[in-house]
This record gives structure tokens, sequence and C-alpha cells, in this order.
């Protein structure tokens, strides 16, 4: 089967595979779960593949719980900040760990879960930003709402909890893991004597070429030899990294004191990380600007002044109907599209491992159409 009009999302099994496999490594070796998070990824028709290979999904909420459940299996968990009563029964039905913010949402909800034969966790903060520049994703930045401090830890609901989690990190090596791992023993460590689990959250960057693998693995064995409890992690971005693209073509060029390359894809609508970061996407056979011979702004089609992606060099000029592929775009991206000035959705491909292309999905009018009144 051909490949969709452009723009659309590839998913390459060949490297998709190669991050399982290392994922699947770590949990060997170190003795743990891992988990994906569905927040970064839900391509649900790839998940016959990501079952052999990780332990379940986690979730942020009753749609993405409902989700891991019917198309994953496995071992389905949550995590919201606070969760809405009329869908808290809905919930249940779903998931088989439940993991709540505040002591104030386990004396609300943990007895129960727990009658409905639910593992129940608390979200501790152990106020330890290790993160450069990523304010706008650090649980532990002053004011956070995530995970609850030691000072606000209420030992009355220890009986009541089966697990801790915390999650810090975002795009970081294990030597960011094994000083918040420090905090935490320091914080909450003495709480765990009598506890079934350990969450260390995401953020974990565990197939980026030069993680430091072996330290993950050391600090993992280490909690479960000195605590006794189950480890998991629950990495988005590490599942799918550099396993996906965004195939996109030019539309028009224009001059306004440099090259404006239109593109048919809009950073927006189709790939919102690169304003909220901000960041600029890696893409295929290109340099930095003034690099190789043509630089070139590549900016999207909607009526946002910003909706640029950044700005890039080639060996050959673009023209109208030019093909870019922007790199590393599985994650972060289908999950967080959005029709903005009308604009279409990207389709969604896959590319076997014998190199074929084949669409999974496409999108219409009537995406746009069904979210408006």
């Amino acid at each position: 089967m051909a490949a969709p009009s452009t723009p659309y999302f590839l998913v390459d099994e060949e490297r998709l595979t190669k991050n399982l496999e290392l994922l699947k490594r770590v949990a060997e070796e170190a003795g743990c779960k891992i988990l994906l998070a569905q927040k970064a990824f839900s391509m649900f028709s790839c998940y016959p593949l990501l079952r052999k290979y990780l332990a379940g999904t986690t979730a942020s909420g009753l749609y993405e719980a409902r989700l891991g459940h019917e198309e994953f299996g496995g071992e389905t968990h949550v995590y919201s900040p606070a969760y809405r009563p009329e869908e808290f029964d809905q919930l249940l039905q779903y998931v088989d760990d439940i993991v709540f913010n505040s002591p104030a949402q386990v004396r609300k909800y943990a007895e129960r879960a727990r009658a409905a034969g639910k593992s129940v966790g608390l979200r501790v903060n152990p106020e330890c930003s290790t993160q450069e520049g990523h304010a706008i994703y650090d649980p532990c930045a002053p004011g956070s709402r995530l995970g609850t401090t030691a000072a606000n830890f209420d030992e009355g609901l220890l009986p009541l909890l089966d697990g801790l989690h915390f999650h810090t990190l975002c795009e970081q090596d294990s030597d960011a893991l094994e000083v918040t791992v420090q905090a935490f023993e320091v914080k909450f460590g003495k709480y765990l004597s009598g506890m079934k689990w350990l969450n260390l959250g995401g953020g974990h960057h565990i197939t980026r070429p030069d993680y430091g693998v072996e330290r993950l693995i050391r600090i993992i064995r280490r909690l479960k030899e000195t605590y006794g409890v189950e480890i998991y992690l629950e990495p988005g971005e590490a599942v799918v990294l550099n396993a996906g693209f965004l195939v996109s073509q030019v539309l028009e060029i224009v001059d306004n004191q440099m090259k404006i390359a239109i593109l048919d894809t809009s950073a927006a609508c189709h790939m919102p990380d690169v304003l909220e970061m901000p960041y600029r996407p890696p893409l295929a056979g290109s340099g930095k600007p003034g690099e190789k011979a043509y630089t070139y702004r590549l900016a999207g089609p909607t009526c946002l002044a910003g909706d640029v992606i950044g700005d890039y060099s080639f060996d050959e000029e673009l023209k109208e109907g030019s093909i870019v592929v922007f790199e590393d775009m599985a994650l972060y991206t289908m999950v967080k599209t959005n029709t903005f000035n009308g604009m279409p959705l990207p389709a969604i491909a896959w590319r076997g491992k014998d190199g074929e292309i084949r669409t999974v999905k496409e999108f219409g009018y009537g995406d746009f159409k069904m979210r408006l009144s």
C-alpha cells in the first residue's frame, strides 16, 4: 500500500523494536517492570508489538486507562492530580493500580479503590529539581501541584497505601535519577517498609545512545534489595525515541529578508512541543542556518504569526512540492495534534521491517467538525 498524502506521521517498526529490545533487557537485568506512558504515545495499532516487551501501560485519566486496558492489556496504572467523582467508579473498571496526588485524594477515594481490589499509591514530591531549561516540565519547581511534599505527608494514611510514586525527570540520564533517588530516600524512604512497590516515573531517556543504562540497572537493583519492593518505570519518549517521522511538503516559498518555506504541516497543530518547549526538531538531510548552501525558515500554513518550526539549511534549493522529513516525531505529536484554523490532522502510517509503508489511519473534515457544535 502506498504512503498517504502529506503530511503524515510514519512510525518505523525496525527502530521501534530496537528500543523495545533495550527496554526489555533493562527490565530483565534490573528485575523491574516497564510500562508505556500513553501520554507520550498512544498509537494503539502497534500495541500488539509493544506488549511483547512491556508489562502494561500508564494513564492520566479515564480515557487513556480504558485504551490501555482494552487495547494493550497487561497492567494498567493511572495517576491524576485530581479525579473526577463522576468518573471514579468507571475508572476502577479498567485499572489495576491507582496513584493519588494528595492525602486528601487518598482519604476521599482509597477505601473504594481497595474494596474494588485495586493497588493504591501516593505520588510524592522529593523537591529535588535536576532539570535545566525545562521549567514547564519540572514537577519539582517551586509551587508545583504535582505530588505530596514531605511537609504534607500524612503518616496516618500508610495503612491505605501499597506504594509510592515520584516523577521528576524530563529527557534525562540516569545520573539525574540517582540524585533524585537519594533525595527521595532521605524524605520518604522510611515509609517503604511494608509497601509492595515503588514507581520511579518517566523522563528516563533510556534508549538514547549515550544513556547510562548500567547505572540505571544498579539503582533499581539496590532499591529492590534495600526495601524489598517491586520497581516500576513508566517511560514514554524512550519507547519511541527516534522511531517516528513527520513527512511534509513545501507549498510555497516567500521572501522577507530570508527565504521562507511554507509547509503543509504546522508546528502549532501537529508538533506543538516545538512551540511549548520550545525546540528545533531534527530534519533529515539538513544543517544549521548557513551551514549548507541554501537556508530557509520552515513555517506552517496557519494564521498564527509564530507558527514557525525553525531555520534550516540544505544542499539544494527548496521548491514547491519538495519533501521534508522531520525526525523523532512519534512522541508527543499524535497525542497532542489539534485542528486550529481547520487544519487537517496528519495521516498515520507504519513502515514494516520489509520497508513497505502502510496507511494506518487517515482523517478528514468529519474529524474537524465532530469536535465543534
